[in-house]
């Protein structure tokens, strides 16, 4: 038992669907703590969840509402990602001088002396975050022959990091998938991993951040802006020149990562330029923990990609059809249609929630890569519609997924590709992004 919980008074707040927030409660509940989980979401809404908590002892839960008394009173706030900047809840907390943590950093600051390695960036985050972790287990690596392990954690999905304080030993490598939300919680208890990377910076969360494109940077930032001299932080060319706008808080050693550092003779499996840049930020930190480049490419070889996220799921009567439902930017589609199109030969389906961002570059570049696209219901999909309608270009709107899967397969021949990369979210007909897809790729399985 982790006695650093025990008889300790904790709000959770966000219990979620995902598989994170339920394995935060369930470590703090078997380490002795006294838990209120509070969800703005409901009961019915939280049911599988709740389903795998049954039988907890020590938690009371308060659903479909935040009650301010939550949060007065309590030894800490635990604080799920994506709680509103100017959240009344978590204001009454600090004014009260209540600490409010995150699960990767209150894991950093509990976790005995380990290799932490922080993955962000606005596209490919998990893609190199996998890749890397796939590296650094490889039987050859530096972490395994000499005795340590390497686990996986941040978000991913269905995994909660917290529990990983039970497993891991000084000297282990973790390696940390992490979005601009969860960084909040390592800017504000002032740490950094050793090595941090950053695949990119593009538009994205504008909605959530109000339109102020800068307050999502310095989120994106605290990934490597408390980093000490000898920690290292890997780059894309346009991140690194932000990065050396910062000199001289910046005190680690900025190792920029380049397309170009990934030999073409490599034989390797994902496509698009985009990856090979995720493969070089993984290379490339890959190469600052002593991993030899011969490991590195036997494993890039052989990786597969991760699903959601331009995965190819099916050839169907000579159509080859790819899920990339995590592209929820247009930044995220226009990459897919530029990995996948070849003469025009696309069938994009697209359409979903409004995010709020600049959509014109996208939209442009739709006749040039695309055979034909079919719309999705959603408050983006009726923002562009019009737009799109006027490119003159063949258009089909879809009023459920189903619907639009069977005009995809009808609209294709032999050699086309279908790509499912919506370039918005996904609230409102389904539960998130996984969802989505997993609907996606049962349909396409089911075709005869």
């Amino acid at each position: 038992m982790n006695s650093y919980f025990k008889n300790k008074k904790i709000t959770v707040m966000g219990l979620g669907l995902l598989g994170r927030g339920l394995g935060d409660v369930r470590y703090l509940a078997k380490n002795g703590a006294e838990l209120i989980v509070t969800d703005l979401k409901t009961r019915k809404d939280l049911r599988e969840s709740l389903a795998k908590l049954r039988g907890l002892r020590g938690v009371q839960y308060v659903l479909g509402k935040h009650r301010l008394g939550d949060f007065c009173g309590r030894d800490f706030i635990l604080k799920a990602a994506g709680v509103a900047l100017d959240s009344p809840y978590i204001a009454e907390a600090r004014k009260r001088g209540i600490p409010v943590e995150m699960d990767e950093s209150l894991f950093m600051q509990l976790a005995p002396p380990i290799v932490s390695i922080g993955i962000t960036g606005t596209r490919g985050k998990t893609t190199a975050t996998h890749l890397l972790y796939e590296i650094l287990k490889a039987p050859e690596s530096p972490i395994v022959y000499t005795g340590r392990r390497t686990y996986l954690g941040g978000n991913v999905r269905g995994m909660a990091t917290l529990p990983l304080l039970d497993d891991v030993r000084a000297g282990d490598a973790v390696v940390l998938e992490l979005s601009s939300w969860q960084l909040q919680g390592l800017g504000d208890a002032r740490i950094s991993p050793n090595i941090a990377v950053v695949t990119n910076f593009m538009d994205d969360h504008l909605n959530y951040y109000h339109g102020d494109r800068d307050a999502y940077w310095r989120d994106k930032t605290q990934i490597f802006l408390h980093q000490k001299a000898g920690d290292v932080v890997v780059a894309t060319p346009e991140v690194a020149r932000r990065i050396r706008a910062l000199r001289p808080k910046i005190k680690s050693r900025l190792i920029v990562a380049r397309p170009s550092d990934v030999p073409r003779t490599w034989k390797v499996r994902l496509a698009g330029e985009h990856n090979r840049a995720n493969l070089a930020c993984a290379l490339r930190a890959a190469q600052a923990l002593d991993v030899p480049r011969s490991i590195v490419k036997k494993v890039a070889e052989s990786f597969a990609g991760v699903e959601g996220r331009l995965e190819r799921i099916r050839v169907h009567n000579g159509i080859e059809v790819y899920n990339d439902t995590t592209a929820t930017t247009p930044d995220a589609t226009l990459a897919g249609l530029e990995a996948l199109a070849q003469k025009r030969n696309v069938i994009l389906i697209m359409g979903g929630a409004d995010k709020g961002l600049d959509m014109k570059k996208l939209l442009a570049a739709l006749p040039r890569y695309t055979k034909a696209v079919i719309l999705l219901t959603g408050s983006g999909t009726r923002r562009i519609r019009k737009a799109v309608h006027a490119l003159g270009h063949p258009i089909r709107d879809a009023s459920t997924l189903g619907e639009a899967v069977r005009d995809a397969v009808s609209a294709a021949k032999a050699g086309d590709r279908i790509l499912f990369s919506p370039a918005f979210a996904s609230f409102g007909e389904f539960r998130n992004e996984f969802d989505r897809g997993e609907q996606f790729t049962a349909l396409i399985k089911k075709l005869k």
